[in-house]
């Protein structure tokens, strides 16, 4: 079975538009360090988000903060960098994703 490739692997940082920011603080009270912690914390469940890749190729991920806030994050890459489009908490749905991903990565 063919492996497929890791989207994060050749990235070296994050970008951040000022518009998406302040939505996302004003939404959702998650701030740039919040959002971009997850990706530095395992386990991170990635996945491709054909729905909304009408103009470029999107991503979202299911993670949790160092402080053990989960988090939904929309992203895309730029270059080599990940652009945080919209995040979030996790709701009900997604959080059981990650529960099991949490119980896969504990046994």
């Amino acid at each position: 079975m063919a492996r497929t490739k890791d989207p994060l692997e050749a990235c070296t940082g994050f970008d951040w538009d000022d518009a998406n920011v302040q939505k996302n603080w004003a939404l959702h009270r998650v701030t740039p360090e919040e959002a971009e912690d997850i990706f530095f914390n395992t386990p991170l469940v990635v996945r491709s988000d054909a729905r909304h890749s009408t103009t470029e190729k999107r991503y979202y991920a299911l993670g949790r903060t160092t402080a053990g806030r989960r988090l939904f994050a929309a992203f895309t890459i730029r270059r080599s960098l990940i652009r945080v489009i919209s995040v979030r908490n996790m709701n009900q749905r997604e959080g059981d994703i990650y529960g099991k991903q949490e119980e896969e990565a504990d046994s």
